[in-house]
């Protein structure tokens, strides 16, 4: 009878541990989680801002005006305009065949 109550209080003893160390993992796994999705939602929200930001920067507006400004790029009028034309029979190949 000894022996079953030591056998049976080893057994105890170790569920007991198994259970304190599963609710330990538990919780720490409990706990990233919670960190990760805090984490979530704040790249989300930063993501947004980004977007939001990227959409207000890429106005043609504002395109336009940093073309003008940086590149000092104006608009192409007919005046400057130069056209470019194609004439067959000045091709250099034709000649040869």
């Amino acid at each position: 009878m000894t022996r079953l109550n030591l056998v049976l209080l080893l057994a105890l003893l170790a569920s007991s541990l198994y259970l304190v160390s599963v609710q330990y993992e538990s919780r720490r796994l409990f706990s990233e989680l919670d960190k990760a999705r805090t984490q979530e939602h704040r790249l989300e929200t930063d993501k947004e801002r980004l977007q939001v930001q990227k959409r207000s920067l890429a106005t043609p507006l504002r395109v336009e005006l940093l073309a003008k400004e940086k590149l000092q790029m104006h608009t192409a009028t007919p005046a400057i305009t130069h056209y470019v034309s194609y004439h067959a029979e000045s091709s250099p190949n034709k000649g040869a065949q």
